[in-house]
Formats: structure tokens, sequence, C-alpha cells
């Protein structure tokens, strides 16, 4: 129990060796399917879980843990890597799942659910239109020729809309490192300050404000919230009783314009704090599913109501859940583990480069 309720810093929850990222990447993930399990029948993001009662539906609250979560491990993949190695890595990561999912979606879920004829569809210009928006601008709103026309949601990748934030945020640390602003913390504390203020600023002077306006300081905020605790790691203390604290404390101003912002900073210290600073640190299999289960929960959830549009939610996440972890599997073994092993080899030629010039 002392253990347990001791201040480490998080330099030191680092060394010990052990951390549990990979699982809550998976947990995070999970997560959000159960969350589409609820809206994805109805149409209505208010029928999601936690919505009602915490402002954000349990999928965003996942996203958000997504963002702390990559904003530490990303920085901390500059600090030790630099930038050559650091940009390969980013883009063997999210890229190669990311083209391979549109490219399953356009060519074998499309022609199987669509209800128009195989040479309509191929013919159709919304089909090339769904590939181009959806690799360039990660549109995630774009539907297929004949795809999900009877369900609320009419496109086959609901979820790809936050890649948008999390590429533009791993050029932001890109931007400073190159720059050396990562060697010079402040910078990095100040544009924290600064969303910090955003946030309270849109709160409390425009309340009015949409969901994306908010989500475009939400998620930048949380994700160099991540960052400044790795930038920090010799000085931020890890405790538990601190991220109860942040907690009760959002609980207690709910309600207020500092809600939002309190709220995001508790996100960021909690969930970094059961990464590195919980007392167990739970071994994963080497396979690391979280980003399929990601991209392919949405349209397996789209695909079981097409077939099962009585059922309820609480019936579809079981089944959603399973499917969804064996298309991750194909896409871990057969994408994404062939791309990183990819990186080493490129990394391993330019070394023997460098070695010999």
């Amino acid at each position: 129990m002392t253990r347990f309720w001791a201040t480490v810093s998080v330099e030191a929850s680092m060394a010990r060796g052990g951390d549990n990222f990979s699982l809550l990447r998976h947990l995070l993930a999970l997560a959000v399917i159960v969350s589409h399990a609820f809206s994805v029948g109805t149409g209505v993001g208010a029928d999601e879980p936690l919505h009602t009662s915490t402002g954000f539906s349990l999928g965003e609250h996942a996203v958000n843990g997504f963002f702390a979560i990559s904003g530490f491990l990303v920085t901390m993949s500059f600090v030790h890597r630099g930038p050559l190695d650091y940009v390969v890595a980013r883009a063997l990561r999210i890229a190669p799942a990311l083209i391979a999912a549109v490219l399953v979606c356009a060519f074998l879920l499309g022609p199987a659910m669509t209800i128009l004829p195989l040479s309509d569809y191929f013919r159709d210009p919304q089909l090339w239109r769904f590939i181009q928006a959806t690799l360039t601008t990660l549109k995630s709103t774009a539907p297929l020729p004949g795809v999900f026309t009877e369900s609320p949601f009419h496109f086959p990748l609901g979820t790809v809309w936050t890649l948008k934030y999390e590429v533009i945020c791993y050029a932001v640390v890109l931007a400073l490192g190159v720059a050396g602003a990562l060697r010079h913390r402040v910078v990095v504390l100040a544009l924290v300050t600064g969303l910090v203020a955003a946030s309270l600023w849109l709160d409390f002077l425009h309340p009015e404000a949409g969901k994306g306006t908010q989500t475009s300081i939400r998620l930048p905020l949380i994700f160099l919230g991540g960052s400044l605790l790795y930038l920090y790691r010799q000085h931020v203390p890890f405790n538990p009783l601190i991220a109860v604290g942040l907690f009760a404390a959002t609980w207690l101003v709910a309600g207020t314009p500092l809600y939002h912002t309190l709220l995001f900073l508790a996100q960021i210290y909690g969930v970094l704090w059961l990464a590195l600073g919980a007392p167990v640190a739970m071994r994963m299999p080497r396979a690391d599913l979280s980003y399929g289960l990601y991209l392919y929960g949405w349209p397996v959830q789209q695909v079981l109501f097409v077939f099962f549009p009585a059922a309820s939610a609480a019936m579809m996440i079981a089944p959603a859940m399973v499917l969804s972890a064996i298309v991750a599997a194909l896409s871990w073994y057969l994408i994404e583990q062939p791309a990183l092993a990819l990186k080493g080899r490129l990394m391993a030629v330019r070394d023997r480069r460098i070695a010999k010039a």
C-alpha cells in the first residue's frame, strides 16, 4: 500500500520497467466500439453512454485518452529518434493501415453491401470521391454508392476524422523539434497555457460555440498536455491522490465554464498515471490491434446494423468487438506489422550509408 500511495516523478515511473500503454490503447479502442453501438442504429450521438451526464460520449472520452497517450509517446519518439526516424515511424504507423482500410471498404465491403448493380457501383464517381476524400482530407462522412443507404449514418469509415487532428499534432511536434523548441520546454508550456486559455475563453464567453470549435481546441490541448508531461517528466509527480483530486474538482465545477477545461487536464493526468504510475503493469501480446479496432469497428457495426436492424445496443457490442478484433488482427499481421518491419530495414540502410560516408 505504501508503494501505491507514494509520490514519484513521471521519470521514476518510466524507469521501473513495464507500462500499461498497450493495454490502455486496446481498452480505449474497445470503448469507442461500445460507444458507437448506441448511436450507429439511431443516428443520434446523444444516445451514446455518458453523453448526458458528462457532455461527452464514451467514445469522445476514449479519444481524449488516445490523444494524451499519443502526445506523450510521440514526443518521446522525436526526442529519442530525431526528425528523420520520427517522420518514417509516424508515416508507416498511420498510412499503410489507413490506405488498406479505405481500399477494403471501397473494393470489398462496398461491392458486397451496395444495392446497385456492380457495374453501376464501379462506374459511380462517388466511389472514387470516397477514396480521394478519405485519403487526402481524412473525411469521415464520405459515402459509398448504394451502401448503407437505409442506415442513419451512410458513411463506412466514421472514425478517421480524428486522424486529421492526430497528423496535425504530429506535424506540430516535428516543427517544434526541428526548431529546437522541445529542448526549451517553456515553449510547449506556453502553447499548452494558450490552449487552456482558449478553452476557458470559449466556455466563458462563447458557450454557444459548436462542438467542432471545441474539438479544435480540445484535442491539441490534450495531445500537447501529454507532450508536456513527458518533457517535464523529472518534475511532475505521479500520485493517485492527485488524479482523484483532479476528477473530484472536475465533478465539483460541473455545469460551470471551468468544467470542460478541468476535465481535459484531469484526463491527461489520469490516463498517463494509469499507463505509468499504476502499481501493476500488465503484459500484453506483441500484436497491437488497437489501431485496427479503431479503424474497422465502425464499418463492422454498420454491417451488423444492416443485417440486424432491430438488435439493441447491448446485443451489438459483443459481436462487434469479436468481428472487429478478427479484422484488426488481419490488419496487424498483413499490413501494420510488415510496415513496421520495413521501418527497421529503412533505418538500417540509412545507418549503413552514414557509416560508409
